[in-house]
């Protein structure tokens, strides 16, 4: 390393922060080869190291340059539930009175791990917990990626990580640049390695966002539907006021261009009397038939001062079987870790909310109900 050039930072910097693009840069800026970041991330995720002086391959005046100059740090959790059916959640420290929360789903082939992106959600989905709690800032790179390693870390052999869904609290395609950089270290070969067609972002439909995607990460896409008109959607996913459904299907349908076969998963809450109709089945049969697609039809999960309620058994299989016999592959979510509040769209963490939204949802939620 050549020092001249590495004057010592004011900063200690968080390594947890760079994907390869960004550790290789960091090194070069140093005077090192670029090979260094895929050995940094050998020692991090691949060896499970993060002392410094235990990375025999680097130089000592290397070593003691990022002693004095960087960190590997992740969050800190703070909780531990195990529900009964399995899944696992973390509820993590964040600072400044912010916690998040983690879910990891195991099932017989695969185990799924449910990351957050945002400390609560900028967005005002109605029917979301999340969305209640207001919004406080984006998550880091490392406090994304670094879900991913104290997850890995507490299961240790007990159970691995196969797939990982940003589907947690937050929309991510509002934390675009540190989703991504968390995103490539999923799937790069000397991190976690994980296939694209394993690693999912979930959007509730960022319409600018989901066009800069397709051109810098390709992953799996889903996205959070809900409703069969821009009325409805309005209501439930306000977002559909600034891009609307129209917008919103010409940006999947180019997103599905990305590679053959590809097929973009729609998500779609079932609440009692609000957009579960056979009206609304055909209506959803007509919008995905132009978009290379499959449906996941997610049960309402109930959480306190909800105005809404869960379509019976009965409107959720009358639902599936019309878009199934329509040829649009239709499955329903099954829930998992109710009992630990780890159910999807129950995730609320601890946030000191700067936005004011948690009032102006309670207001919309009794003037809908009304």
């Amino acid at each position: 390393m050549n020092s001249a050039l590495a004057p010592a930072k004011q900063t200690s910097l968080n390594l947890l922060d760079f994907d390869r693009e960004g550790l290789t840069a960091f090194f070069v800026g140093l005077g090192e080869k670029p090979f260094r970041a895929t050995q940094l991330l050998k020692w991090i995720y691949q060896e499970g190291i993060v002392d410094f002086d235990l990375m025999t391959n680097f130089s000592k005046a290397l070593r003691s340059y990022l002693k004095e100059n960087c960190h590997i740090t992740t969050p800190e959790i703070v909780l531990e539930k195990l529900a009964s059916d399995g899944t696992r959640k973390w509820v993590v420290e964040t600072g400044c009175g912010n916690r998040i929360e983690t879910v990891f789903i195991p099932e017989e082939n695969r185990g799924t791990l449910c990351v957050s992106s945002q400390v609560g959600c900028a967005l005002a989905c109605t029917f979301c917990s999340t969305a209640q709690q207001g919004f406080n800032r984006n998550l880091t790179t490392a406090e994304i990626i670094g879900q991913v390693k104290i997850a890995q870390d507490r299961l240790g052999q007990e159970a691995k990580i196969t797939n990982v869904v940003m589907m947690g609290m937050g929309e991510p395609l509002l934390n675009f640049d540190n989703v991504v950089a968390a995103m490539n270290l999923m799937m790069d070969d000397f991190a976690y390695g994980l296939s694209k067609r394993r690693v999912t972002i979930s959007t509730s439909g960022v319409v600018p966002a989901m066009y800069r995607l397709t051109e810098v990460c390709d992953v799996s896409l889903a996205v959070s539907l809900h409703a069969v008109t821009d009325e409805l959607r309005d209501v439930l996913v306000p977002i559909n006021k600034k891009y609307p459904l129209d917008e919103l299907l010409e940006a999947c349908r180019e997103n599905a261009k990305l590679a053959p076969r590809r097929t973009i998963t729609f998500e779609y809450v079932m609440l009692n009397g609000i957009n579960d109709s056979i009206e609304d089945a055909y209506g959803l049969i007509k919008l995905l038939l132009t978009v290379p697609s499959k449906l996941n039809l997610i049960p309402f999960n109930p959480f306190p001062n909800s105005v809404y309620t869960c379509s019976s058994n009965n409107a959720i299989h009358r639902f599936k079987t019309l878009l199934n016999d329509a040829g649009i592959v239709t499955t329903v979510r099954k829930t998992r870790g109710e009992d630990i509040d780890a159910a999807c769209g129950q995730l609320v963490g601890q946030v000191a909310d700067k936005s004011r939204r948690h009032l102006k949802l309670k207001t919309a939620s009794v003037e809908h109900a009304a």
